[in-house]
């Protein structure tokens, strides 16, 4: 049994670098893509607070196909450049939405989501899956969460 948390109290840069650590720990070694999205999300949603969602979507035949999560049901597919997960495909750019309302063409998989972080996760120069993080709280995310996930992503590219 795996217990990854960070004391309540730990500095936001110490817990991604927690984070990052525990996702290295369950992902090495392991070849199986689906178990490692699968572990990592649960380690997103144990570490990050006012999350309602936290997952993985895939890119699959030119389109992104739901991939394991935490949280309510999502969106299964979302085309390229479509919302917040598809222009952070399209693009390979981090997106950090402090209000999706304002977004132009958010898609609305949860409607108490109000702030998302998408992160592309790469691999050969190519995103192959984004990181999705969503929030009910508006203005969740800032430039530690960025840089935190975007090391994740760094490590899960040839892991997922």
């Amino acid at each position: 049994m795996f217990d990854f948390r960070p004391a309540p109290d730990c500095p936001k840069p110490e817990a991604y670098r927690q984070l990052v650590d525990a996702a290295d720990a369950l992902t090495s070694g392991e070849s199986d893509a689906v178990a490692n999205m699968a572990n990592v999300a649960a380690v997103l949603w144990d570490f990050l607070p006012d999350l309602n969602w936290a997952g993985f979507y895939r890119v699959i035949e030119g389109e992104l196909v739901l991939g394991p999560f935490m949280g309510r049901p999502a969106c299964i597919r979302i085309p390229m450049g479509s919302g917040v997960c598809g222009v952070a495909a399209k693009t390979g750019e981090t997106q950090l939405v402090e209000d999706v309302h304002a977004f132009p063409g958010h898609i609305a998989c949860d409607s108490v989501t109000n702030s998302e972080l998408v992160v592309p996760v790469t691999r050969d120069g190519q995103v192959i899956a984004v990181i999705d993080l969503d929030s009910p709280r508006t203005s969740r995310f800032d430039q530690e969460d960025r840089d935190g996930v975007e090391k994740l992503a760094q490590i899960l590219g040839s892991r997922i």
